[in-house]
Parts: C-alpha cells; sequence; structure tokens
C-alpha cells in the first residue's frame, strides 16, 4: 500500500497483558473472514459467476450478488452456493447501480469490494488486506485504488497499459458523483468510467484483481463500442467533460487530455509499457485500444457535424 497515502497509525501497549490481548486477537485475524463485505455485479453471468464465488471462498466475511434481472439463471447459480442475491431494477434515473447498493443494501462490513463476475482477488492482494486489518490501518483511508492483472486474445497480459479501479471503499465516506449522463448512449445503468470521491485519503494497493473475462473478444468490442459513445458525448460537452476528468483517476486525466490518442496510445501501451513483451497478444490490446480512442474521435466529429446542421 503507499504509505504516503495512509500514515501508520501508532499503537502503543505499554501493559503486557494487554499485549497478549492484542497478539492473541491479531492471531484471530489472520485465521478469520476479512471484515469486507464483496458486492458482485452480474448481469447475464451465467458462464462465469460460479468460477467466481467459488474464488472468493472464505476469504471474505459476507458476499453479496447484485444483479440487474439476469434471464440465464445468474441468480439461482449463486443461491444453489448459498450466496444472497440482490436484484436490481434500473428506473432510467440517478442512482446508477453502485450508488444504489451503498444507499439501498445492508452489509455487515463497512468497507466495499466492488467486484465484476469475471474479477477475483489475487493471493497478494488477500494477503495485504488482512495486513491492514491485523494492524489496524485498513480504516486510515476511505478508499483504495487497485490494478487488474487482464486477460486478452487468450492470455493474461503482464505488461502494456494497465487499468486501475477504485473499488475498495468505506461506504460511511465515499460515494459515485451524478454527473448529468443520463441523456448519452452507452453506460445505461452502470456509472461510467470515473472513480467514486472520498472524504477520507485515497490509498493504493500493490496486490491486483484479475480480470479474466470468459466471453468471446467480440463482447470486449460490443462494450467498448457502447463506452465510446459515451465518451464521445462528454466531449461535446466541454462543462461536463471538465466535470468528470475531475472524478478520473491521476492517469485517466492524463490520458483524456492527450492529443492524437489513437496513435499516442498504441505507441504508449505497446512500446513505453513494454506490450511488445506478451507477443500477439499484447498486439492486440495495443491495437483494440488505439481502434477505441479512433471510435471516440470518429464519433465526436459525427455528432459536432450534426450539431452544425442542427444549430447552423
Amino acid at each position: 500500500m503507499s504509505a504516503r497515502a495512509c500514515p501508520r497509525r501508532r499503537q502503543l501497549l505499554d501493559d503486557p497483558a494487554e499485549a497478549r490481548t492484542s497478539a492473541r486477537k491479531a492471531e484471530n485475524l489472520t485465521q478469520s473472514a476479512l471484515p469486507i463485505t464483496v458486492l458482485v455485479q452480474t448481469k447475464n453471468e451465467a458462464a462465469g459467476i460460479e468460477k467466481c464465488l467459488r474464488a472468493l471462498g472464505g476469504a471474505f466475511d459476507e458476499v453479496i450478488v447484485v444483479d440487474s434481472e439476469s434471464t440465464d439463471g445468474t441468480q439461482a447459480i449463486a443461491t444453489g452456493l448459498g450466496v444472497r442475491v440482490e436484484n436490481f431494477s434500473w428506473n432510467g434515473a440517478y442512482p446508477k447501480k453502485k450508488q444504489w447498493q451503498l444507499d439501498n443494501l445492508v452489509t455487515r462490513n463497512q468497507f466495499i469490494l466492488f467486484l465484476d463476475a469475471d474479477e477475483t482477488p489475487t493471493k497478494e492482494l488477500i494477503d495485504e488486506l488482512r495486513h491492514l486489518v491485523v494492524t489496524g490501518r485498513l480504516g486510515s483511508c476511505g478508499a483504495y485504488d487497485i490494478e487488474l492483472d487482464y486477460r486478452f486474445s487468450g492470455r493474461f497480459l503482464r505488461h502494456g497499459h494497465r487499468v486501475t479501479k477504485r473499488c475498495l471503499v468505506d461506504r460511511t465516506v465515499a460515494s459515485f458523483p451524478e454527473i448529468d449522463d443520463l441523456r448519452s448512449g452507452g453506460m445505461g445503468e452502470l456509472e461510467g468510467h470515473y472513480q467514486p470521491i472520498s472524504r477520507g485519503r485515497i490509498g493504493t494497493l500493490s496486490g491486483r484483481i484479475r480480470h479474466d473475462d470468459v466471453d468471446p473478444v467480440a463482447t470486449w468490442f460490443d462494450r467498448h463500442n457502447r463506452y465510446s459513445e459515451w465518451e464521445a458525448y462528454l466531449r461535446v460537452d466541454p462543462a461536463l467533460r471538465r466535470k468528470v476528468r475531475g472524478h478520473r483517476s491521476r492517469q485517466g486525466q492524463l490520458f483524456d487530455a492527450m492529443p492524437g490518442k489513437p496513435i499516442l496510445f498504441f505507441c504508449y501501451s505497446f512500446f513505453f509499457r513494454l506490450g511488445f513483451l506478451d507477443g500477439r497478444a499484447g498486439l492486440d490490446y495495443a491495437i483494440a485500444l488505439a481502434s477505441y480512442y479512433w471510435q471516440i474521435d470518429l464519433k465526436v466529429r459525427e455528432l459536432t457535424r450534426i450539431d452544425r446542421r442542427t444549430h447552423p
């Protein structure tokens, strides 16, 4: 974890008996489930939800599947594994899905880990979280940024562009902003590509989340086609774009301001971040990301032409 972001709490135990009691408590914590509630986001995830839930195992005190009215048996699989399922039906207004969960779900724990159905925490991340709990430092930050180990084109990528998500939050101090994007296409019930805000400090964890998408690669392009619609909507509204930029990660803010992004992003991912060391998969990923930003630029130009014709 970033020591700069969250300073260490001091613990002064002068009484030997108190020290022994503290040691026993710490030992119990190392053997028990983490006091963190995992909220797994699903919509028609029957192909991968069982793998996700089994991977979480007994590491976390509470796991809840929040399902968006799946029709493929996702809910039945989760309940069959003994996991609590909550249904989410979006009404087209705020709050969107994750903020709705913070507002409405009763959880046993203050800290919430948001995961998609194709994501699981690595052993290193679980060990890091356990260390924070044992040392009493988990609550020293209001939210934590976690990097993803991303599977693309059949293999986990060790290099190239790496996605960071602020997905571990203290529900008492963190929330998702409302950014006036309800008229945009692409995102629907989900919060867009911006981070939750926190009244507490923001920490960075070194352990990662494994993003193991089991869907065909065509679904990646389908999703990013929708995402590009949302991004294009932002770019033709300068005030909204500035608002969203303020809620992105530092890396996201830099990329948002980058000119000539399709070409530069390919060079960044494939050369500067050594994506070529991942072989053909690294090349495929860099090209796919470059095409995503090309789509955004193309749609921005189209929206601009339409606006000029409508408002000459």
